[in-house]
């Protein structure tokens, strides 16, 4: 049996816990190795242990928030051109344009739409 080292690691920060437990199983699904954080802090502690190849943070987070967070995590070292999706309830079209200005490079609703999650994160696999 070959043991796949190469997957695209991906870090899911969000603080509900079914959220949390389905955007996981759809990234492993997709072949992605995926781990998760319940806050911003602990994802900042996380991405100082292990570089990902992708972050998905919600926005509304106790503490700090994930606007907060991405732009922490995208100052560290090995982070400079790491995706940052903006994973989140704030679903307007001004919300979306106020999140891709505040740094992230994509936007993903929730609800999740599952069908269409799956899809964008195919751009996102290596």
């Amino acid at each position: 049996m070959k043991i796949m080292t190469d997957m695209t690691k991906a870090l899911v920060v969000e603080d509900n816990p079914l959220n949390m437990e389905l955007v996981l199983e759809m990234l492993d699904a997709k072949g992605f190795t995926a781990e998760g954080a319940m806050t911003g802090e602990d994802a900042i502690i996380k991405a100082e242990k292990e570089v990902y190849d992708v972050v998905l943070t919600d926005i509304g987070l106790p503490g700090i928030d994930g606007i907060e967070v991405a732009k922490i995590i995208k100052n560290k070292p090995g982070y400079e051109t790491t995706p940052m999706i903006a994973f989140t309830a704030y679903a307007t079209t001004e919300d979306k344009n106020r999140f891709l200005a505040a740094g992230f490079d994509d936007y993903i609703p929730k609800p999740v739409d599952v069908i269409e999650f799956m899809k964008k994160m195919d751009k996102y696999k290596r």
